[in-house]
């Protein structure tokens, strides 16, 4: 059966109940009421804005820092879990993985201004396939030993995720899945893109004004 006439026999009601499902557990952005909770301030108009872990971080420390990666990364794997639990499909379980990282970035209770889903959507990773979470983790941390920085070596290595399903021998629907699962990542860190460059330019033009 070709990817297409499998794409065709899919139950849709099943896909559509667990990608809601998975969507409304990926909403509960625990940096937002970590901050809402102890501070009463809304995390959204702090810093950049962002409900993820680091900006969490910058207003309560450490101890808010990890509970948000924790519970960001746990509902994650919770999403892949349920599903791998309850309905063993793996086109489910990767219905599920868009889900809950889209639930984290667009949560509809926030107006949609959520998270970024690197922590999200790693959690559904480790879950969903720890052969694919263990390249990510070589690609990363190869590239942060070489440029000492973490944000744009976490996104090429999480681009490169589908790539290597690619070289394990998946099925062409589950590596679109995981491109499309990437890319809901990729897009929302597209500012983080312009910032990083930025300050790589201006690193290398200080280096290169220092050698003059």
């Amino acid at each position: 059966m070709s990817w297409i006439e499998h794409l065709h026999s899919t139950n849709w009601n099943h896909a559509t109940s667990v990608f809601f499902c998975a969507y409304l557990l990926g909403c509960f952005t625990s940096g937002y009421y970590l901050v809402r909770w102890v501070t009463g301030k809304d995390i959204r108009e702090i810093g950049s804005g962002n409900v993820g872990a680091r900006n969490v971080g910058r207003v309560l420390g450490k101890t808010g820092f990890s509970l948000t990666v924790f519970f960001d990364f746990g509902k994650g794997m919770l999403a892949v879990w349920a599903v791998r639990h309850f309905m063993p499909d793996d086109e489910l379980i990767l219905t599920a993985m868009l889900g809950v990282v889209a639930g984290h970035i667009w949560p509809a209770q926030l107006r949609f201004r959520g998270g970024k889903g690197m922590a999200t959507s790693l959690g559904s990773l480790v879950v969903y396939d720890p052969q694919l979470a263990l390249a990510f983790a070589i690609l990363f941390f190869c590239l942060f030993a070489l440029s000492r920085r973490s944000v744009l070596p976490g996104l090429f290595a999480l681009a490169c995720v589908p790539f290597a399903d690619m070289a394990l021998g998946d099925t062409p629907e589950k590596i679109i899945f995981l491109s499309i699962w990437a890319g809901l990542v990729l897009l929302a860190h597209r500012k983080n893109f312009v910032e990083e460059f930025a300050q790589l330019a201006g690193r290398r033009r200080h280096q290169h004004d220092q050698t003059l």
